[in-house]
């Protein structure tokens, strides 16, 4: 059975939890079929409207529809149609992929055993993980145990599939099978991936939204964010010690050192010094630029007075 895709739509959600931490504010998002990208650092809030999203957690207020279904009420429905991969996952390290997902078939109600067989195989063939059905997953690494994860989460063809921060520890090359099986779902579910890697959210996000301390900042797709600072990000090249000294008296979006030099990118309508060069942005400048408030212009002014242009 395949889905026919429907948006996830999020208005004006709230929670703060017991200890005062106000976890979520206001938050209303129209998250389309495909792949959608949830940018923030650690502790912006990403992981609680993951778990609000998948009926784990109820918000303090505010609504939330997956097409007709409303997500707060009618949990069921929602959980029926939800594939979930939290950031840590346990599996029964002595049994293997094949025994686990079939188990995990079962409680997803597919009861049928000629079915389930069918099932579990093509979901291992999906992840690439066929080959290693026979192994325990005690002895997966970091990227196969992932997979295995997106196998279990797949099970019942989701409409809503929801990942949180699943790419951290992997390797280059895992990273890599990971993000092509999820962008592969993506083409007829709603796949949330919940992330603080740039990369991972510019390589394969077609939509994406930016979220710190529990508000959005920014919402819509990378390339349009990424033509919004063209002629904004100016590149000085420098030398280590003076780098603490262009963070003072510029409004610095990222720096970096590469073998003992600087390298400082500077948001700015014009050349903010000399010596500066104007550079192609990426998401990664969309991404600081956002969290530092360059973007709100009266930030901005405050941070420039002293810069002659």
């Amino acid at each position: 059975m395949v889905h026919h895709p429907i948006g996830l739509v999020i208005r004006n959600v709230s929670k703060k939890y017991a200890n005062g931490v106000q976890a979520l504010q206001n938050i209303s998002l129209n998250i389309p079929p495909g792949m959608y990208g949830l940018l923030g650092p650690n502790g912006a809030g990403k992981s609680t409207l993951m778990r609000t999203l998948a009926t784990l957690q109820e918000p303090d207020e505010g609504q939330i529809f997956l097409g007709d279904i409303d997500v707060v009420k009618q949990k069921d429905p929602v959980r029926r149609t939800l594939g979930y991969l939290p950031q840590e996952f346990g599996v029964y390290p002595r049994s293997t992929a094949e025994e686990l997902l079939d188990y995990f078939a079962i409680l997803k109600g597919i009861t049928n055993r000629a079915e389930r067989k069918e099932v579990t195989a093509a979901l291992l063939l999906q992840t690439n993980l066929w080959d290693k059905r026979k192994q325990r997953l005690g002895g997966f690494s970091g990227g196969m145990r992932q997979r295995f994860g997106v196998a279990v989460a797949l099970l019942g063809n989701p409409g809503l599939l929801i990942v949180d921060e699943p790419t951290a520890g992997l390797d280059p090359g895992e990273r890599l099978r990971f993000l092509n099986l999820l962008s592969e779902v993506g083409e007829t579910s709603v796949v949330i991936l919940s992330t603080h890697i740039v990369a991972d959210v510019a390589e394969i996000c077609s939509n994406m939204a930016i979220i710190s301390k529990g508000e959005i900042l920014l919402e819509g797709k990378p390339a349009d964010a990424v033509n919004m600072l063209q002629g904004r990000i100016w590149q000085k090249l420098t030398d280590k010690d003076s780098l603490p000294v262009l963070e003072q008296e510029y409004p610095v979006v990222s720096s970096r050192l590469l073998g003992g030099k600087g390298k400082v990118n500077v948001y700015s309508l014009s050349r903010p010094g000399s010596g500066f060069e104007v550079v192609q942005p990426d998401l990664e400048d969309v991404y600081f630029s956002t969290l530092k408030g360059f973007y709100d212009m009266d930030i901005y002014h405050q941070k420039t007075k002293q810069i002659v242009p």
